[in-house]
């Protein structure tokens, strides 16, 4: 994380001791200009220390200190003072200053000290960080592969996550796990311990996407009241993963190529520069060689992405993983949802191992939570997964005037029966229209007759996701 400085303190000399000392390539120091209000900076931007003279507190720091605490962006105060007063110092640091500095110290000792203020600082906003977006522990070892394919590609992953370039390209089919791979590279990299940012490039609309990756300055556009710092700033020192990156548009896909050509970025709204240190990783299940040859991708900004590139195989091209990962996902489902002596009979993992898994691992994941979920008994079977993975065995022809489905519904109550048959026709019927919709979320609801929310609550309800539906062209990868 890039950490801000604001300094406030009369002398010049003192102000230009303090900005020498503090400023380096994690930390950027701001001087407050001659008779500039601190409190109007303060509440108008982002700053993660507050420098200051003593006599700036008044007799009573309590009320100020308390206040500054109160800013979104709880700024730290370091409190600069004239003469050395142990007693003084004891009441400001319980009021809630981070330290309180004699302004008469050698060079190299306030820079040592100022360094040491700017570390925990950053320690402490890292933490909140990571409290605000929490995350589970990622590793490369939660990759499965034991085919050859899979094996050959995790060679390479390992190289990539020791390796510190600049950027890394992973491509694959929706549900390949490219996210988690993400997460796993940078876990297990030199940038571990600092910030790992995940954005998705196809979520936000165009204005608020460029705002949410560079910051605003305040009045850069209606709304915003205050000053900003956006995911660059906070993936400073880490990495920040650009999902759909072949969603983004034509003139942020510029401001991205100019940010990894000169490692440094404006604000929206913003006239001056901020340099940064950030690991690029985009993913993307389109074809953005394709998409370069179309010119909707810019070819610079690709190349300059695909410094290295790592294309994940489908869960189809490489099926002796799917018992390994059967068996550990199952291990999950049936800790989580009480099920401990359940277990899966051969005909159910034959019949995994032989579908396509278009959702791939994704899908596989769905699945199984699932079937965890509808078991009746103490083993999974065919007929407690969907009916694209059930139908091959036992299904029920009819004579073409009746539904088919799994013999074995006809020996369970009909309340059961029915519930079931209805989950499977709901699930076949969203993927079949959203599937013709191209995944479009308003054409697929006006199709069935229902709202948006309704739709996206089914979907939620099934592990569908919009994405899991484009042209099989946008999903080569």
């Amino acid at each position: 994380m890039l950490l801000r400085a604001l300094i406030a303190v009369k002398a010049d000399a003192l102000a230009d001791r303090l900005h020498n000392a503090l400023s380096d390539n994690t930390v950027r120091a701001e001087k407050l200009a001659s008779g500039e209000d601190a409190w109007d900076r303060l509440t108008r931007e982002e700053f993660d220390l507050f420098l200051l003279n003593r006599d700036g507190l008044g007799n009573e720091p309590r009320a100020l200190l308390r206040n500054i605490g109160k800013l979104p962006s709880h700024p730290g105060v370091v409190v600069v003072a004239a003469r050395e007063d142990p007693t003084d110092r004891a009441h400001l640091l319980a009021a809630g200053c981070l330290a309180v500095l004699w302004e008469g110290l050698p060079v190299s000792t306030l820079k040592e000290t100022l360094r040491a203020l700017a570390k925990r600082r950053r320690e402490e906003r890292l933490q909140h960080l990571k409290a605000e977006r929490p995350e589970e522990r990622y590793s490369l070892k939660d990759f499965v592969a034991q085919s050859g394919e899979m094996r050959r590609f995790m060679e390479t992953v390992r190289q990539v996550a020791q390796s510190d370039t600049t950027s890394v390209l992973i491509l694959g089919e929706t549900g390949v796990g490219k996210e988690r791979l993400a997460r796993a590279i940078h876990a297990e990299g030199r940038r571990g311990a600092g910030p790992f940012i995940a954005v998705n490039c196809g979520a936000l609309p165009e204005p608020l996407l460029e705002s949410e990756l560079f910051g605003h300055e305040e009045g850069a556009f209606t709304g915003a009241v205050r000053a900003r710092r956006g995911y660059f700033e906070l993936a400073h020192g880490g990495t920040l993963f650009l999902d759909e990156i072949g969603e983004m548009a034509p003139h942020l896909q510029v401001k991205l190529l100019r940010v990894l050509e000169e490692k440094s970025f404006y604000r929206v709204g913003g006239e001056r520069a901020t340099a940064v240190d950030v690991r690029i990783v985009a993913a993307t299940n389109r074809d953005l060689r394709a998409d370069v040859a179309n010119r909707r991708f810019r070819s610079d900004l690709y190349y300059r992405l695909a410094v290295v590139t790592l294309a994940i195989p489908p869960l189809r091209g490489r099926r002796e993983d799917v018992p390994q990962l059967v068996a550990s996902y199952l291990e999950h489902f049936k800790t989580q949802l009480n099920r401990r002596d359940l277990s899966i009979d051969p005909d159910a993992m034959h019949a995994l191992v032989g579908y396509d898994w278009p959702g791939n691992v994704r899908e596989l994941i769905n699945v199984l939570e699932r079937a965890v979920l509808l078991c009746r008994g103490s083993s999974i079977s065919v007929t407690d997964f969907p009916p694209e993975i059930s139908k091959p065995s036992g299904v029920s022809k009819g004579d073409g005037s009746e539904p088919a489905f799994p013999d074995a519904w006809l020996d369970e109550p009909l309340d059961e029966g029915r519930r079931r048959l209805m989950l499977a026709f709901e699930q076949r019927y969203l993927r079949r229209i959203l599937r013709e919709a191209h995944g479009r979320i308003g054409k697929a609801a006006s199709r069935a007759g229902v709202t948006e929310r309704t739709l996206y609550d089914l979907m939620k309800k099934h592990g569908l996701r919009k994405e899991d539906f484009k042209p099989a062209s946008a999903q080569a990868g």
